[in-house]
């Protein structure tokens, strides 16, 4: 198991401010499993919008926080990960269980549950001091950059 900073995060995945949702790697078992963080802090743009007086960070940004920490134990394995992406293909099985504010430290459990090919299935979890946010089976398909 090894723990990412995230110097290496950027090595690996494409994703750049203010679109990298993963902060720290904190476990790593590449093709088996990971474990990140995500530090959600107020001064995220989208706090702004969603919502004034109540920030809640979206739904859909905890969705891809998830598949990017995923997306970091597929790529830690993909031989020339430098030639290839990894794209969200897929979202079963998703639920929301309780929102994300500012100052949560969003942590998120990714195992890959078949990797067949150039398409991988893994399920996630995000949860915040051990409680349950989120949760879904996330299809991924591996494609050579343009």
């Amino acid at each position: 198991m090894a723990e990412l900073g995230i110097a290496d995060i950027l090595k690996t995945l494409p994703h750049r401010y203010p679109f990298l949702l993963v902060d720290r790697i904190l476990e790593l078992e590449p093709g088996k499993r990971v474990v990140g963080i995500k530090n959600v802090t107020f001064n995220e743009e989208f706090f702004q919008g969603h919502f004034p007086g109540n920030p809640v960070m979206p739904g859909v940004l905890v969705l891809e926080a998830m598949a990017q920490v995923a997306g970091v134990g597929l790529l830690g394995i993909t031989p020339d990960k430098e030639k290839k992406l990894l794209y969200l293909s897929g979202v079963d099985r998703c639920r929301f269980r309780r929102p994300v504010v500012p100052g949560d430290q969003l942590r998120i459990e990714a195992e890959i549950v078949s990797l067949k090919m150039r398409v991988c299935k893994c399920h996630a979890t995000a949860s915040v001091g051990g409680n349950l946010c989120a949760e879904a089976d996330l299809l991924s398909v591996l494609v050579d950059r343009p």
